[in-house]
């Protein structure tokens, strides 16, 4: 009786096993979720922006012609500022999943005023005139990092031009006419600056290739002698203000990228 009672519970259990497996629902199978495919920074784009600047300069007479200091050991550091802007373009290459290079092409359209001055010694009194830088251009390199998919930051370098006004020479003292003034000329030299880009998406704004970009840049130019002229006559003199500024600037400017979106790689 007792293996009979046994027997009966053992088949219970099975049974109970059975039906409950067969009533267990069916496993849900469901496709991998789609791939998040990271837009690619490889292509042309334009921006145009504005900013402010400051440049400062050395001075003093030379003789261009002999090439000696006409007030040797007596310099001026002269300097101004002001607002200018901007506009350019160039063509970026993504490399890989998280560097971008590129060439570019921009010009600085603005007036940053200052004062220019030969510090003159004994025989040459002491002059002084408005100057300002009218515009400078620039063509570089640059190298980025992305931060983030949307979001580069990078260092850029290169060559640079400016155009600096002429101005009339007033004696420091008492401000009056010198009968002396200088003509406008051109200055070469080289920049090297950086800067962060991202795309303003990032700010609720649905505008994919539209992005913004703040950038320091610093421009050393060569030094050039300007000669100053005796206005009444339009005279040569021989004696020339030796010039050397550096300029720094910070902008900030809309970019926007022709074939923003493009795939170049998909991430799960």
């Amino acid at each position: 009786m007792k293996k009979l009672v046994l027997a009966l519970t053992a088949v219970a259990a099975f049974t109970g096993s059975a039906l409950a497996a067969d009533m267990a629902p069916a496993p849900v199978y469901t496709k991998a979720p789609p791939p998040v495919v990271a837009p690619s920074w490889t292509g042309f784009y334009i921006f145009g922006g504005a900013g402010g600047g400051v440049w400062d300069a050395n001075t003093a007479l030379v003789v261009p012609a002999t090439g000696a200091c006409f007030t040797c050991g007596v310099t001026q550091k002269m300097g101004g500022d002001g607002w200018y802007g901007t506009a350019g373009g160039g063509y970026d290459w993504q490399f890989n999943k998280s560097w971008v290079a590129g060439v570019f092409g921009d010009g600085q359209f603005g007036s940053l005023k200052g004062t220019i001055e030969d510090p003159g010694f004994f025989r040459f009194p002491s002059l002084d005139g408005q100057i300002k830088l009218r515009d400078s251009w620039a063509a570089g390199v640059r190298l980025g990092y992305l931060v983030a998919p949307n979001v580069l930051s990078y260092v850029n370098g290169g060559y640079s031009g400016s155009e600096w006004s002429g101005t009339t020479m007033n004696f420091t003292f008492s401000g009056r006419p010198s009968l002396l003034s200088t003509n406008s000329f051109n200055q070469d030299g080289w920049f090297i600056g950086g800067g962060v880009e991202n795309n303003l998406d990032i700010f609720g704004l649905n505008i994919p290739g539209l992005f913004m970009k703040t950038e320091y840049r610093a421009a050393y130019y060569n030094t050039t002698n300007i000669p100053l002229i005796f206005t009444p006559t339009g005279t040569v003199t021989p004696v020339a203000i030796a010039f050397n500024p550096l300029v720094q600037t910070i902008s900030t400017s809309l970019v926007y990228r022709f074939n923003w979106g493009g795939p170049v790689v998909a991430k799960y």
